[in-house]
Formats: C-alpha cells, structure tokens, sequence
C-alpha cells in the first residue's frame, strides 16, 4: 500500500511599497502589488570624487558617499478573479480602487493642498513644501529601502459597462534614498544603513575566485 502525500506549494511573498510617519514610525498603509514583476531592474550611479576634481589625481578613488540607486518594474493589476467571486467593490468600482492607492504615492493629501493654501492666503513666508510620508520599497525580508517615487504610468486595457478599468499595466520608477538624502538622524537614513549593511553581509558571502579564472597566475600588485 502505497502513501502519498499532498504537494504544499511554497508561498509565493509579494512585493510592495510601505508608507510610515518618518517621526513617529507609525505604519500609514501597505500596498502588496497584486502581481510579482517578472522583472525588476536597478541601476546604480556611481558618487565619485574625481568626476568633480578637474583631474585632481588624488581625487581618483575617492566616493563621496552612496551611489545613487534606483528600481525600475512593472506590475499587472487584474479584477478578473475577484469579478468571479462577485467581490463587491470591484463590481462596483473595478481596479480603480488599486490604482488611487498607488496614485497616491505622488499626491500630497487633499487637506495639506488646502493648508497649504490657506497659510499663504494668511501671508506666512518661507512655506514649506508638503511632506509626503517615508515610503519604503519591500522586496523580501533582505530588500527593505526608503524610496521616492520617480515616474509612475498606467495603461488601462480593458473596461466593464461602467467604464471602470478591470485590467491595468502599472510601470514604476523609484529612487532610493540614501543617509546623503535624507541624514544620518532621519528614520529613513537608519533604514537606508541597515539596507547596505545586509548588501555588505551577503557581498561577503559570495567566496572570492582564485586569479587563474581570470586568466593570470597571481593578480599583479
């Protein structure tokens, strides 16, 4: 008699932005993509001191800081499903619901416009601009950085009788923000630090390869 046993399939983590109170820390809301990318691209900048030395030679190996990082992907929001189980909300409003929540990483708030307008009515100089809350890009327990939102677009595909789109194709810029951005006693700096320290962790994972992979017998010194 033979035993089989049911295949538990893994689960899948998805990834998302979270937006924090960058004083107090409090979590404002979590936004989980629907869909995992199949791609996610990054490109980093590198924040030499020679680029600005005029050729000073002891400038050459110099960094002034963190490169300048940023992600790059594209994301699938799709109602099909949650239309066959007759979910109410998208009945009602589609997936435009799921795409004002990430809308909104680019808008400050209807009552801080209004403020903000009310306090130069009232004549007060040197107004500040609105600040949005900490965002922190989440791409597993290993990629947690602080970001800005970029360049956001969205092409809507298809619509029910309503006008509501049901299938969207969202792309997403972001930069990551660094201690050069934000400090070293800012929330989002802390979480910057213990975001290079991880990369330094597993860079010191990978095992060094021995110079006759590149072709020599010993690396020239």
């Amino acid at each position: 008699m033979s035993t089989t046993y049911p295949q538990i399939s893994p689960k899948v983590l998805k990834g998302g932005i979270a937006l924090i109170d960058p004083d107090s820390g409090r979590v404002a809301r979590v936004i989980a993509l629907q869909y995992n990318p199949e791609t996610l691209s990054r490109t980093l900048q590198a924040q030499a001191a020679g680029a600005e030395s005029g050729g000073d030679r002891s400038q050459a190996l110099r960094l002034k800081g963190p490169p300048i990082e940023s992600y790059k992907l594209d994301a699938e929001i799709d109602a099909v499903d949650q239309l066959d189980d007759g979910e109410d909300i998208v009945r009602q409003w589609g997936i435009l619901p799921q795409l004002a929540s990430l809308e909104m990483l680019v808008y400050p708030t209807s009552a801080q416009l209004r403020e903000h307008h009310a306090a130069a009515g009232r004549g007060e100089l040197q107004i500040a601009p609105v600040e949005a809350p900490l965002a922190l890009f989440i791409w597993s327990t290993k990629r947690v950085v602080p970001v800005r939102v970029t360049d956001f677009s969205v092409t809507e595909e298809f619509f029910d009788t309503q006008l509501n789109p049901i299938r969207a194709k969202v792309s997403l810029g972001m930069r990551v923000l660094s201690v050069s951005d934000l400090g070293y006693d800012h929330r989002g700096g802390a979480l910057y630090l213990r975001y290079q320290k991880e990369k330094e962790r597993l860079a010191g994972l990978h095992p060094d390869s021995a110079p006759a992979a590149l072709g020599i017998r010993e690396i020239p010194t």
